[in-house]
């Protein structure tokens, strides 16, 4: 078989991008590790945290699939047992338990945050972006209470919903919404560096 140099040239600069996305994904997946121990113990075994914001940037940097297989990393080290989620727990028990009902919605997330709409108006992308970011809370915070009520008797799913919308929708709205602004920006750099597309 003949190898020419544009193939070897082409061959190469395949592996490299193959390359840089593997560092990429596991660098973000690195970055969920520490947003997740900012939070705060509840009694409810639900903490409060700033996850979200952790999921929307990495969506919104890497793209929807890049974005979709660092969380499922992220997801991965934590279900074997590194103590990478909240409170520096690990374990399949955390996710089966009242909070694994929200991580295991993440990767949803990360899918509409990484979305990039291709409209002529960049006003109207992030717009779109956004959206696309807060449907993607609302399926995690609901998929969150869902499990939630499935594993408590003291409160039901209505209840759940109803203290998520004092306790946690407010404050993740707002940071779901300035991860997509900073990420947005973050992304530029990498497409010009040709880490990203």
């Amino acid at each position: 078989m003949n190898t020419t140099p544009s193939s070897i040239h082409a061959s190469a600069a395949k592996r490299r991008i193959s390359t840089q996305s593997i560092v990429l994904v596991g660098m973000f997946a690195a970055v969920l590790a520490v947003i997740s121990q900012i939070s705060l113990p509840m009694p409810s075994g639900v903490p409060i945290t700033i996850q979200v914001f952790g999921i929307a940037l990495v969506g919104t940097v890497l793209g929807w699939k890049m974005g979709f297989f660092a969380t499922v990393v992220y997801i991965l080290l934590g279900a074997v047992g590194l103590p990478v989620f909240a409170n520096f727990r690990g374990g399949i028990q955390v996710l089966v338990g009242m909070s694994g009902g929200y991580i295991l919605a993440w990767p949803v997330m990360a899918v509409l945050s990484g979305i990039r709409p291709k409209t002529e108006n960049k006003t109207r992308n992030l717009a779109v972006m956004i959206i696309l970011s807060i449907i993607g809370l609302m399926i995690v915070e609901f998929a969150g209470a869902f499990q939630w009520s499935r594993l408590t008797s003291d409160m039901s799913l209505s209840a759940i919903i109803a203290y998520s919308f004092v306790a946690f929708i407010p404050k993740d709205v707002i940071i779901t919404v300035v991860a997509v602004v900073i990420g947005n920006q973050m992304r530029k750099p990498l497409i010009r560096g040709g880490y990203l597309k």
